[in-house]
């Protein structure tokens, strides 16, 4: 006998909201909390489907695209991120320089334009001199104001200078020139020369001198010295006459109280005339000038040397002195009408005897540059 199984008899329920699977006798859904009836529809399979999500969908060219710009916004920025801070260092190490842009309006700056050059200055040609018996190349040096190397080179002559003989033409170089520095123009003013100092000297200057030079030689200020010649600078002007006022010498330093300082004496400093300088036949006396080495003792003093070099017979004059200046006496003029040259020399001599007639003199000191001048002579014997 077949047992017949009714539908409506079912094991459990199926809540019509959730569709949670339920007793047959559940009267409240026990997930959301529905309730039941006797009547709900007890179905084996939930009513309630869950929400599919929405599909997008684009075609392969889109997708490729879209792909590609996600691809390039990941590497810039990687690029900035990394990448870009890791070159701006290495370029600041290797000194890479930075860029700077002109502006297309920047003023074009103006050309300098280079100054003139100076005019160069032309040697003049040699010239032309018939010997003479007496001549001599010292003789003709001191004549010409030129050197005796420069004889020598200009001539080709030996080392001892050997002169040809008397009517033989020989080439006189001229003197080299020398620039002297361009002064201010305040500086050719006319010196004047203050009326309360009667001792002073006066100096041309040459393309060496300078104006602490002048101070050191004469023991003067160089303040002294441009105040008296009106001067707005250190400037010298070559052949430029300068006032040296010796009333303003400065004292003789030294550290003790007596100035005078241990035996042997400095060699003096000579000052005037100049070496090389020419006197002609009207000059009557020559001065020898030198610098003060110290305040001598009073058994001490300058002993001048004085010897006419073109002299026949040995011309020698020694005598001494207590000043800083000799005047060569008139009988030592040359007494041709020949130039002469003349060298002179200053030391300190000191008395070791006490006989005043007869003083013996010995060396004190060391014996300073010889100096040469020319003198020429009158052709008569001096007047006594």
């Amino acid at each position: 006998m077949k047992k017949t199984i009714s539908k409506t008899s079912s094991p459990y329920k199926i809540c019509p909201v959730c569709g949670t699977r339920l007793a047959s006798n559940a009267s409240r859904c026990l997930v959301c909390g529905t309730q039941l009836n006797a009547n709900a529809e007890i179905n084996k399979k939930s009513s309630l489907q869950p929400r599919q999500p929405t599909e997008v969908r684009m075609g392969l060219p889109a997708a490729v695209g879209f792909a590609v710009l996600i691809l390039a916004l990941l590497g810039a920025l990687a690029y900035f991120a990394f990448l870009k801070p890791l070159q701006d260092a290495q370029a600041n190490e290797q000194g890479t320089p930075t860029i700077t842009r002109t502006l297309a309006n920047s003023p074009t700056p103006t050309e300098t334009l280079a100054p003139p050059p100076l005019p160069t200055w032309t040697p003049l040609p040699p010239i032309e001199y018939t010997l003479a018996d007496e001549d001599t190349c010292l003789g003709l040096s001191a004549r010409f104001n030129i050197s005796v190397d420069a004889i020598i080179n200009q001539n080709k002559l030996d080392a001892a200078c050997t002169l040809g003989a008397a009517g033989t033409t020989i080439l006189i170089p001229v003197p080299t020139f020398t620039p002297s520095p361009i002064p201010s123009p305040t500086t050719e003013a006319t010196p004047t020369f203050a009326p309360d100092c009667d001792n002073t000297i006066p100096v041309v200057a040459d393309a060496n001198t300078t104006l602490f030079g002048l101070a050191a030689n004469y023991n003067v200020s160089h303040t002294a010295i441009m105040e008296y010649n009106q001067m707005t600078n250190d400037t010298i002007i070559s052949g430029q006459t300068y006032i040296i006022p010796l009333c303003d010498r400065l004292p003789t330093p030294g550290p003790t109280p007596t100035a005078t300082p241990m035996p042997p004496y400095p060699a003096p400093n000579l000052l005037l005339p100049a070496s090389g300088s020419s006197f002609g036949a009207d000059v009557e006396t020559v001065t020898l000038q030198w610098a003060s080495v110290a305040n001598l003792r009073a058994n001490e003093k300058y002993r001048v040397t004085i010897q006419d070099l073109t002299a026949t017979e040995e011309k020698i004059l020694v005598e001494y002195a207590t000043d800083t200046k000799f005047t060569v006496p008139l009988a030592f003029k040359p007494q041709d009408s020949s130039p002469h040259i003349i060298q002179w020399s200053v030391s300190v001599a000191r008395q070791i005897n006490t006989d005043t007639a007869n003083p013996v003199y010995e060396e004190a000191g060391l014996l300073s540059e010889k100096r040469v001048f020319s003198w020429v002579g009158t052709g008569q014997a001096p007047i006594p």
